[in-house]
């Protein structure tokens, strides 16, 4: 068995535009200046919690904690709204389908809620094709290798037949960190390099490419 997990914001889908924007309102919620939006693209991946601690590292924790729950709120709002887009990067659709369809196991390691990816997902049509989704809900931010963990125990999968794949160098220290292989894409949120001094065994320049990179695991 061959297990490909995939990060979700910035490797599924572009979501940097609404986490910036539920992020912002989430400061201007507690009269607190919101952090540059190149800092908040930064942090994408990392759960929440981790997230505010890296862009305000001097805030108390109690300010911390309402400036997640603000998050949590204004993300929500924006979605009942209809105003969240998460759009699939081009030819995501295919390929995750291509790879069920050639029998990969698949699953989705991310820093969203269960209900963000759950939403995320079905959004897309994809849920039916991965078998183990681990979230920022129940295991510790990356590069902490719980949720690769979770879903080797979930599947079964040998530890040399599994690959991480992700846009971010918390995605590529969390494969290490679990001993599995690593692709980075560069359609994401950090720089190639960042990637491979991260543990990238390789990047992939294009949907097509990281395709490629897979089948080539297959022998």
């Amino acid at each position: 068995m061959r297990l490909a997990i995939f990060d979700c914001d910035g490797t599924l889908v572009d979501s940097q535009a609404d986490i910036a924007l539920a992020m912002e309102a989430a400061f201007a919620t507690h009269a607190l200046p919101a952090p540059p939006r190149a800092d908040i693209r930064r942090i994408v991946g990392l759960s929440l919690g981790e997230a505010i601690r890296q862009l305000s590292p001097d805030l108390d924790a109690q300010t911390a904690s309402a400036l997640v729950q603000a998050y949590k709120d204004a993300f929500r709002a924006r979605r009942a709204a209809g105003m969240v887009e998460e759009p699939l990067y081009d030819g995501i659709a295919a390929l995750v389908a291509g790879l069920d369809a050639a029998g990969w196991l698949l699953g989705v390691a991310t820093g969203k809620s269960d209900r963000g990816l759950a939403h995320c997902l079905d959004h897309h049509g994809l849920t039916g094709h991965f078998v183990t989704l681990q979230t920022a809900d129940r295991h510790p931010s990356k590069p902490d290798p719980a949720m690769i963990e979770a879903c080797l125990d979930a599947t079964g999968a040998e530890r040399a037949h599994t690959v991480m794949i992700g846009d971010t160098a918390y995605d590529m220290a969390m494969a290490v960190n679990a001993g599995v292989r690593a692709i980075g894409v560069d359609w994401g949120y950090h720089h190639p390099v960042e990637l491979i001094a991260a543990g990238a065994e390789a990047i992939a320049g294009s949907v097509d490419e990281l395709a490629l990179l897979l089948k080539g695991l297959e022998a």
